[in-house]
């Protein structure tokens, strides 16, 4: 039988063709749907921040460093100041091999071993199209030298830039301090804006007015292909100068005070009484700021470290000595004004002092007979500061001392400056680990044992003397400017303390240092035939422990000789300046301390120049020596008063 034909069904497969027509358009407009809503998504809803985005990646912004503000003297004399320079630069992918370089211009610049290695550190760790320091500061004639051969050398340019220069070098080292190049520390603390600066403050002035100093960095907008070079620049917005800082320092002062010190170590500080600014302040010996600009090298660096007189170190500011006698005037000025001493009261100088109920025991002292308040000064008798402290207590004497601003920080606009020790039982304990004994106050009362003051203290009290009784806050900067055609604007500063409600007290204590350059004085050799009147207080604070006698300091190595201080004020009739030098292995304070106050005084007063010393060796001994303030140590061993603690000498 005949196999029936089969039949297809149209009707069938077109409804197919239909459904599956359908849903392969309904896919289709689906997939057109989502992306129209991804195209919505990208170019309406999230346009703002793939716009700023695709920008980002076309422009870039290179910060503009800012010139640095510059710092005068009070007479306009600059003490920083900003110079052009060329730096030498390679940009790696179009320098080449590091090492081929550097031989290639061995001949055409001068590179010295570490400049080398620093190079090469650099030029490893680089981005290929960024520039990479080759040498800072690079001399006129090498610049010169370069630019005939600079074909040579692709991919190598000078760029010039402004240079932090001290013209001073050493004078001013320690005041005004220095840059340095940035470091990952300094960057991290700019945060963005950090690119825009190589130098940063690292010491002094540059340090403590360091925001002032750099600016605001300006910003170049640049046009970058895909690699990230720059095709072109687009506009700039200028940096802002730093502010320019005035100091009450005399450049003319604060030579002479150097001059004073010929070869001798210690600090000075010369300050007017009237407004607490600083005219002069030194630190010897010192360094020559400009080696740390740009990178001091090896050799220099270990030649500041191995010397063991510590040129880097500040001793106005971190060093602390035991003020010796030159605390007595503050003392007797703490004993009116408590009413235990009346100015005329006497107390009986014989030699020696014993602590109540001690017998065959006794603090050394010249003989001076009866002494008042006047007298103790000038003369400078132990024997009536031995008992003053013993009736004023360590408790009350404490509170004096500090009123004077001891154990507390002067203010002063330098970074990193102590506190300094006023003894109690509290500092002994924290600072020797040891119980506090009667005799330690006997000690503390003529500036021995365990006090710690810097000069800086020492000028502030003479100098609140020297004006009635006004403690003020030492500073250098006086006034800022923002830009060379604006004008100077003053910076405030905090009103004085009083450190006594009793004009006629302290009268009294000038009185006394007005004797102590006259008559029988402590400093009357040294300021006979002066054209002015001045005021006055000798010190001798020991170095190491005499034992039980008092040790002439010429018979000493230099090294452990005593520190010989002086404070003083002139004209006595109207301060204009106070002083206090503290002289490292000078031995008395009359000897060698107080002629350097008197060439300070000369320069300030009547413009003489200061002659320096022949040799760092003292002067000869004077008729009367004065022994008194370094009799402070028991002639003999008891327990009710232990020899002197020797703390942060």
């Amino acid at each position: 039988m005949r196999r029936a034909r089969q039949i297809k069904d149209h009707a069938s497969e077109a409804a197919l063709f239909r459904r599956r027509a359908l849903a392969g358009f309904l896919l289709a407009l689906a997939g057109l749907g989502a992306l129209a809503g991804w195209y919505f998504r990208l170019q309406v809803l999230r346009h703002d921040e793939f716009a700023t985005r695709s920008e980002a990646n076309r422009l870039r912004l290179v910060p503009v460093a800012p010139a640095r503000g510059l710092i005068y003297d009070r007479k306009g004399r600059i003490l920083a100041e900003n110079v052009a320079a060329w730096r030498l630069e390679a940009v790696p992918e179009r320098a080449g091999d590091a090492a081929k370089l550097l031989a290639s211009l061995q001949g055409v610049v001068a590179l010295d071993d570490e400049q080398k290695a620093q190079f090469l550190r650099d030029y490893k760790a680089a981005r290929p199209f960024k520039p990479v320091t080759i040498k800072l500061r690079v001399p006129d004639e090498e610049a010169a030298r370069f630019a005939v051969d600079r074909w040579r050398f692709p991919g190598v340019e000078l760029v010039p830039y402004l240079g932090r220069v001290y013209p001073y070098g050493d004078l001013f080292a320690h005041v005004v301090g220095y840059v340095s190049r940035i470091d990952e520390k300094d960057l991290a603390a700019l945060g963005d804006a950090g690119g825009a600066y190589s130098h940063t403050g690292k010491t002094g002035l540059e340090r403590y007015y360091e925001a002032q100093l750099r600016g605001r960095p300006g910003f170049r907008r640049l046009e970058t292909n895909v690699a990230g070079r720059t095709v072109r620049a687009l506009d700039t917005l200028p940096a802002v100068p730093g502010t320019d800082l005035r100091l009450s320092i005399d450049a003319e002062l604060q030579q002479a005070m150097v001059d004073a010190f010929g070869q001798l170590e210690g600090s000075a500080v010369a300050m007017d009484p009237r407004s607490g600014e600083v005219l002069a302040m030194v630190s010897l010996p010192s360094f020559d700021a400009n080696l740390f600009v740009n990178g001091i090298s090896h050799a220099d660096f270990k030649a500041l470290n191995d010397n063991p007189s510590r040129p880097q170190f500040n001793r106005v500011v971190l060093g602390g000595v035991a003020p010796g006698s030159t605390i007595k005037p503050l003392t007797a000025l703490a004993g009116l004004d408590s009413g235990l001493r009346q100015p005329g009261d006497r107390v009986l100088s014989t030699g020696v002092f014993r602590l109540p109920g001690m017998r065959g025991r006794g603090w050394l002292d010249g003989v001076h007979g009866w002494t008042d308040a006047r007298k103790s000064i000038y003369e400078s008798v132990n024997t009536y500061y031995y008992q003053l402290a013993l009736d004023l207590g360590v408790q009350r004497y404490d509170e004096y001392m500090t009123k004077y601003g001891f154990g507390q920080k002067t203010g002063i606009d330098l970074a990193g400056e102590i506190e300094g020790i006023v003894p109690s039982p509290a500092s002994k304990m924290k600072y020797a680990k040891q119980r506090w004994y009667p005799g330690d106050l006997v000690n503390s009362s003529i500036g021995q044992g365990l006090w710690k003051v810097s000069p800086l203290q020492l000028v502030r009290g003479v100098a609140a003397i020297a004006d009635g009784g006004n403690l003020r806050r030492p500073h250098l900067a006086v006034a800022q400017r923002a830009g060379f055609d604006a004008p100077w604007q003053p910076l405030p500063q905090s009103p004085p303390a009083r450190i006594s409600d009793h004009p006629s007290n302290v009268k009294v204590i000038q009185e006394g240092m007005e004797m102590t350059t006259g008559g029988s004085g402590t400093a009357a050799r040294v300021f006979r035939g002066a054209p002015y009147r001045s005021a006055g207080k000798t010190g001798t604070a020991q170095v190491v422990n005499r034992g039980a006698t008092a040790v002439d300091p010429r018979s000493l190595p230099l090294w452990k000789r005593h520190r010989a201080l002086y404070i003083g004020y002139a004209p006595a009739e109207a301060p204009t300046i106070a002083v206090a030098v503290a002289v490292e292995g000078g031995g008395f304070g009359a000897d060698t301390a107080a002629p350097i106050v008197r060439k300070v005084f000369e320069a300030w007063l009547l413009g003489r120049k200061a002659a320096p010393p022949a040799s760092k060796e003292m002067p000869a001994a004077s008729a009367k020596p004065d022994f008194s303030d370094v009799r402070g140590t028991p002639a003999t061993a008891a327990p009710a008063a232990p020899a002197p603690v020797q703390v942060g000498r």
